[in-house]
């Protein structure tokens, strides 16, 4: 199974950063490659929700559709989340926020499984390649609108 694991520091308090990571109904607004996120479920104290996910892949016109679900841990600044459904076979996943210096440490790992009969390992690369690029991506998005003034 391919695992995807990155970083990035963001200068912006843990508390802000993870508020912003929380606010998952607002990704669209700045997240460009996100056509849409919906709440499906949300238990009353926020800290176990299912959404939702439409993601567009602009090269290939295309849309990936998937539903998770997260458990948020508001003492330890942690998200996990599973692929409940949707177009791979699997995904699952962290995302850690960590105190570091004036900032903070955004690390995220991402497990996923994705098979097509007769597929190659060029376009299984390629694929590999979207999904790390897409994850970049969000976590980008996240460091842009805490750092924002």
């Amino acid at each position: 199974m391919p695992r995807i694991e990155q970083s990035v520091i963001i200068q912006a308090p843990i508390a802000h950063v993870y508020r912003i990571a929380r606010d998952v109904e607002a990704f669209p607004q700045f997240m460009e490659d996100l056509q849409s996120l919906t709440v499906k479920e949300r238990d009353p104290d926020g800290l176990r929700t299912v959404t939702e996910w439409v993601g567009l892949i602009r090269e290939f016109k295309m849309t990936v559709k998937w539903v998770q679900e997260d458990r948020w841990n508001d003492e330890t600044y942690r998200d996990d989340f599973v692929m409940l459904t949707g177009d791979m076979d699997s995904m699952s996943g962290y995302w850690q926020f960590t105190p570091e210096g004036d900032g903070t440490r955004f690390d995220s790992l991402v497990d996923y499984e994705y098979n097509v009969p007769l597929i190659g390992s060029m376009v299984k690369n390629l694929i590999k390649k979207k999904m790390t690029d897409n994850l970049q991506s969000t976590m980008d998005a996240i460091k842009r609108k805490a750092e924002e003034p």
